[in-house]
């Protein structure tokens, strides 16, 4: 059976977006047709797991580079990860890349209008795929990202870990109901307006929200008890040594990472097992002893699921500059003139505080 308040969710959300709503996102001021779901979509994928402030620092300064589907597509994937390096997430990146070639390749450049084929380009899916159509294209399609997943879960009471399978059905099932068939646009921005606002994950603003009279968590008093978490794990802690090899002209050697796994297909430092075996490893693949080696404090950074402890150590080599190793694989990366790269944020940092040779 349908939720009673299910039918007058949108023209509460609606009347209070009209008067409240954010109207002025870069991604809001859009063209029809190709040239919309291209940027709407950029700012979906950004948009996953960061906050609009973060984005809007990096959403221009993409679109400057990457104006269009096919100018993404035909960039070098070092291009994209530059322009993403600081987002986080960095999958998303080479997902978005992947894509803009799919669409490229099999669709002549025109980002699919079709729910089903848009759904299937990497790194999409049913919601993302559902807020390109619906902001850019006014088709009406559901959306469930984590700020929709909140409201939903609180004004009907959902029990339960959105990213259970019965859980998310459930939802699914309450998105359905509540989009409305006219002014699909506006009220999918609301309702994500509303998520990142009012009904924020921490201290929801209850007494000021629209929905309020119908929310079900509201007059439980249980608006701050849901959706559930995920279930608690053993957060791991993970270690790892780094060397920043520098050369008399103060480049510093860099690696470029495998596409799996942490900062995938970005370009870091080389690891080695252990602080003892920096200098071996320098001997073995530079041919050269360290003229000198450095421990420097450690460097925490954490991730989604863990955290990291890096051990930068740091060796000055005496190399030339014109001792080419460099391919596929290696960079001397010149501080002083850096090339246009995909960084990680730590990484970067630690770069920068290479001192003159």
């Amino acid at each position: 059976m349908q939720p009673s308040f299910a039918r007058k969710l949108a023209p509460a959300l609606l009347t209070w977006w009209d008067q409240h709503g954010r109207k002025d996102l870069p991604w809001q001021q859009i063209p029809p047709g190709n040239v919309g779901r291209y940027r709407v979509w950029v700012s979906e994928i950004m948009l996953q797991q960061t906050q609009v402030a973060t984005v809007l620092r990096y959403y221009a300064a993409f679109l400057a580079v990457f104006p269009d589907v096919l100018a993404l597509a035909t960039a070098e994937p070092d291009a994209v990860l530059h322009r993403w390096s600081g987002l986080g997430y960095y999958a998303r990146a080479r997902n978005l890349h992947r894509a803009a070639q799919v669409v490229r390749d099999e669709h002549g450049g025109e980002i699919p209008a079709n729910f089903d084929q848009l759904a299937q380009l990497p790194g999409i899916g049913r919601s993302t795929a559902g807020a390109i159509l619906s902001l850019a294209d006014h088709q009406r399609h559901p959306i469930l990202d984590g700020n929709v997943k909140r409201v939903l879960a609180r004004v009907f009471r959902v029990a339960g870990y959105p990213g259970d399978t019965a859980v998310a059905k459930q939802l699914w099932s309450l998105a359905e109901q509540c989009t409305p068939a006219g002014r699909v646009a506006n009220y999918t921005q609301a309702i994500m307006d509303l998520g990142a606002s009012l009904c924020a994950r921490r201290k929801p603003a209850c007494l000021q929200c629209p929905l309020a009279e119908g929310c079900l968590a509201h007059r439980e008093g249980v608006a701050d008890q849901l959706p559930a978490r995920k279930p608690p794990k053993a957060r791991p802690r993970k270690a790892a040594v780094v060397l920043i090899c520098v050369r008399p002209d103060g480049a510093v050697l860099l690696e470029r990472r495998p596409n799996a796994g942490i900062w995938g297909g970005l370009w870091g430092l080389p690891e080695t097992a252990s602080i003892e075996s920096a200098a071996g490893w320098c001997t073995v693949a530079l041919g050269t002893a360290p003229l000198s080696q450095t421990v420097r404090p450690v460097l925490a950074h954490g991730f989604s699921h863990f955290d990291l402890d890096m051990t930068p150590v740091e060796l000055r080599v005496d190399l030339a500059p014109d001792r080419v190793m460099e391919d596929d694989r290696w960079l001397w990366y010149k501080t002083d003139a850096p090339a246009r790269i995909g960084l990680p944020a730590p990484i970067a940092k630690l770069l920068s505080s290479v001192g003159a040779p």
